[in-house]
């Protein structure tokens, strides 16, 4: 995987990209001033970013992996320590499928019902392989998302949550909080 340099990075136009930060150079970024990426960010090949006007804000120590997506009008925010697995769609914007107005975005506004609602990911969330988020959720610090998983409504902080739709099936243990502290005096050299 070859990454983007810095140079490169900067001519693109991003918001902000922080130090140690690792963007694909096999990735789709659109609308880069409306995206912000905090530091030891990596963005692995055939993700696609695709900023509305709301924007799409990356925290810091954030892994997207391969053939990921976030897309939409909406903002969606990424929380430091949160995980994205291959081939999770993240959608602030979603076409309207009743049947009551027409859909896709070559068709004028006036004839279609887009809902657009931000989604945020808390910190130290993890989204499985294959699973859709859709605009409006909330996922609450350290929810684990298990693998093909529809996730159309908000999740409570350190559930496991899974299925279509996903429901909380189980706790998660609360033990990385006190890694994070760890990890953190250790970076910055605090004894």
């Amino acid at each position: 995987m070859g990454f983007l340099s810095r140079k490169q990075i900067d001519e693109m136009g991003f918001a902000h990209v922080g130090e140690n930060s690792q963007l694909s150079d096999r990735a789709s970024y659109y609308n880069c001033a409306n995206i912000t990426i905090g530091k030891n960010v990596r963005i692995d090949d055939f993700c696609v970013l695709s900023a509305g006007a709301d924007g799409i804000e990356i925290g810091n120590y954030i892994h997207i992996a391969v053939y990921s997506s976030l897309i939409g009008a909406g903002k969606i925010t990424l929380h430091d320590f949160s995980n994205i697995s291959s081939k999770v769609a993240i959608y602030s914007s979603n076409d309207d499928y009743s049947g009551a107005s027409m859909t896709n975005p070559m068709v004028p506004v006036e004839f279609t019902n887009v809902n657009q609602e931000g989604v945020t990911i808390c910190r130290h969330v993890i989204i499985g392989s294959g699973s859709v988020v859709l605009p409006g959720v909330t996922l609450e610090q350290g929810v684990a998302v298990g693998a093909l998983s529809l996730v159309s409504r908000s999740c409570k902080a350190f559930g496991i949550y899974s299925g279509v739709p996903s429901k909380r099936i189980k706790e998660r243990k609360m033990d990385l909080l006190e890694l994070e502290k760890v990890f953190l005096k250790k970076i910055n050299n605090i004894k």
